[in-house]
């Protein structure tokens, strides 16, 4: 399908990284943008919260992009994430345009909040799909209610938004990330692995280790750190928590 683009469209970018190797398949270069409706509790990037961050042009930040180029030989490519990138979406669909002109693999790293199924909405996330490559979808927690207290907001779009990716053949890396006492229940990873299996596109799954490299920012920002006094997870905690949402079940 034709769309116009207007690659002069300006975004909001919190930093860049030339050199990611964690952020999708092969070496990425990283786009951090601004702004986000979450307020995780467990958040290293809360500087990425607001609208702030520098101005680029789509085509002026690609042109910037294809410098590093041969660092990424055949299986690397070009992530955006945040903050949130899809609240920022005619950005990088003009971004990720540019980039499938020249066949680079394209990655977003999402927490899937801003996901609608309102027309408007779900005309400009359509366009933004048929030039992503792959979707990193940051499922924080199953659980309703305990989505919310710690991300300040609900899941079911985020939900909604998984089963419309498996819906339209859009390949997915779905990761959760491990708090103790707080995203690591039994029974919501099970429930988690349990929604992954029904999806038809996840090529991979992965547990992502709390870790408290983001205080330091919360500190700068004058913000309180709201979980200062839980502990990072021990490898057998991860070991336990990789095993249910892969089988669905943990055997001491």
């Amino acid at each position: 399908m034709s769309y116009d683009i207007d690659f002069d469209i300006t975004g909001r970018v919190s930093k860049l990284e030339s050199f990611g190797l964690v952020d999708g398949p092969g070496v990425r270069f990283v786009v951090f943008l601004s702004g986000c409706n979450m307020r995780c509790k467990f958040c290293h990037n809360p500087e990425t919260w607001g609208g702030g961050g520098e101005s680029w042009t789509a085509k002026k930040l690609f042109e910037h992009i294809r410098r590093y180029k041969d660092y990424w030989k055949k299986n690397g490519g070009i992530t955006v994430s945040g903050g949130e990138p899809l609240l920022q979406m005619p950005f990088v669909t003009a971004l990720f345009t540019l980039a499938k002109r020249e066949n680079i693999h394209t990655a977003i790293d999402t927490a899937g909040q801003p996901f609608s199924s309102d027309p408007a909405r779900l005309s400009e996330f359509e366009q933004l799909s048929e030039v992503t490559d792959l979707f990193i979808l940051d499922i924080k927690d199953m659980n309703a209610e305990g989505h919310r207290e710690l991300t300040g907001v609900a899941n079911a779009n985020i939900i909604e938004m998984a089963k419309w990716l498996s819906d339209h053949n859009k390949k997915m890396w779905i990761r959760h990330v491990l708090v103790p006492g707080i995203t690591d229940r039994e029974e919501d990873l099970k429930a988690l692995h349990d929604f992954i299996s029904t999806l038809k596109t996840v090529e991979r799954t992965e547990i992502l280790p709390y870790h408290t490299f983001g205080i330091p920012k919360w500190e700068e920002l004058g913000l309180e750190y709201p979980l200062k006094d839980v502990p990072v997870p021990t490898d057998d905690e991860i070991k336990r928590a990789e095993e249910i949402l892969n089988t669905g079940s943990f055997e001491p």
